[in-house]
């Protein structure tokens, strides 16, 4: 962490056997084998609370040029970064779709459920003003292969904790959606919720019932940090200056040190330095206290590797360890990769980069990056026996290969001394990574990585 200590503590041949990811030996990639899988099928929808307002029973009304109430008339595709090959699944939706997990918390439920949080909706402010807001209790059954959803608790603000007016202003119970927040990153602690979120990016307090208790400003060296979706901040607004957090930069993962009881927030995207570009091909993470609800001004950089282009979460292991998954923007298997123009058989931009990176957060180099130990590839883990429950478009023989070919893998966490979880969020209707032409499911992966959990 960035602190005079720690400067001080670091002697010149010391930091210099630390530097940063651009200039390291390449990492050693350690094995990973799949030990269980559960699938949520896409189209997992739910109905709204009795008394949000009528508004929220027909959802993704705002996702196409002009408002449509029609459920299901358009067709869902993969947009134009991806060849725009349709998913099988139309627009507006009757109900809220459980889908877009971005978040698993350390903690676990007292009945051992997972905390799994969603996302705003469909992907930005603009589209999602009736998409509710809300995390799980989650168990995945490794025997049936299914995910059981225990509990779905939806974030409200009847108190008015929220600096700003929200979409559902003038309702009684005040709803929140994904026009007010974007929720990435949660944690469980002393029994209150915490989410990290991208728009402000904001720290969110709630109960364990989803009613906001508070919502924290982030602040940098003592100044606030603000991304192009704060409010407040208008346009024409200048990169670097009026905004240093990139759209959908803000807080992708959240870590809980065991120990110091510290929340650590990690951006998703590289701050933009005062010419408007990204400062550096790294990413900023932030200390907060949740017991005396402040930013400790503690700070360290996870440097992205080679290929890189975001974090999808963020999660320690014990007091200095911590697992990040890293990850390109890509979809689909590289077998099926496009030679020419983006057509209906093949992957425009298939996944190449996606791992879980182990870090070692007590060991920060003088330049504040923390020191990786090395990484899984989600896109080669061993299955000798066969527990892949879905098949994946290639053009090559994955037996005995599990891969994990998606847009967004936003969920990790330790479960026990040799396994890890791991899920994607499926950014329903509009990703698919398994097949060319259908929707994405809701996976959780079991994987046993023993040499990972135990390297230092």
């Amino acid at each position: 962490m960035t602190t005079v200590l720690s400067r001080l503590l670091c002697s010149a041949a010391l930091c210099a056997a630390f530097l940063p990811a651009a200039a390291q030996e390449p990492e050693t990639v350690f094995p990973a084998t799949l030990a269980g899988h559960a699938v949520l099928p896409a189209l997992s929808l739910i109905a709204p609370p009795a008394d949000a307002p009528q508004d929220a029973w027909i959802s993704g009304k705002f996702t196409g040029p002009v408002r449509n109430d029609v459920p299901m008339s358009v067709m869902g595709d993969t947009g134009g970064m991806h060849g725009k090959r349709t998913t099988g699944l139309a627009l507006p939706f009757i109900g809220q779709p459980l889908q877009g997990m971005s978040g698993f918390a350390m903690e676990t439920a007292e009945d051992g459920s997972i905390y799994v949080l969603t996302d705003n909706g469909f992907g930005s402010k603009g589209n999602s003003p009736d998409a509710l807001l809300f995390f799980s209790r989650m168990a995945p059954d490794f025997e049936t292969g299914k995910i059981a959803v225990k509990e779905t608790v939806f974030l409200h603000d009847p108190d008015r904790k929220v600096p700003f007016r929200i979409a559902y202003e003038a309702s009684e119970a005040r709803y929140l959606t994904g026009a007010d927040f974007d929720p990435e990153s949660i944690q469980l602690v002393d029994g209150d919720i915490w989410i990290g979120e991208e728009f402000g990016p904001y720290l969110i307090r709630a109960t364990t019932e989803g009613r906001i208790l508070q919502v924290v400003p982030t602040l940098m060296e003592g100044q606030p940090l603000k991304s192009p979706d704060t409010p407040g901040v208008t346009v024409p607004a200048q990169p670097g200056k009026d905004y240093r957090v990139a759209r959908s930069g803000g807080f992708e993962g959240m870590g809980l040190q065991p120990g110091t009881g510290l929340l650590w927030a990690m951006l998703e995207k590289p701050l933009l330095g005062a010419d408007g570009a990204p400062e550096g091909n790294f990413l900023t993470v932030l200390a907060f206290d949740p017991a005396k609800a402040e930013w400790t001004g503690d700070s360290f950089k996870f440097a992205l590797a080679e290929g890189a282009t975001a974090i999808g979460d963020f999660n320690f292991i014990d007091e200095t360890r911590a697992l990040v998954i890293e990850r390109d923007n890509g979809e689909g298997d590289p077998s099926l990769k496009c030679a020419g123009e983006p057509m209906p058989d093949c992957f425009p931009a298939p996944a190449m980069l996606k791992r879980v990176v182990l870090i070692d957060t007590a060991t920060v180099d003088a330049e504040g990056f923390v020191r990786r130990i090395g990484h899984i590839d989600l896109m080669d883990i061993a299955d000798p026996e066969g527990k892949n429950r879905l098949e994946t478009a290639s053009a090559r023989d994955l037996t005995g290969k599990m891969t994990f070919p998606f847009f967004t893998i936003e969920d990790v966490m330790k479960v026990d001394e040799t396994h890890i979880l791991v899920g994607n969020d499926n950014n329903l209707p509009f990703s698919s990574g398994r097949q060319l032409d259908g929707a994405a499911d809701n996976e959780m992966m079991l994987l046993s990585v023993p040499e990972l959990l135990a390297a230092r």
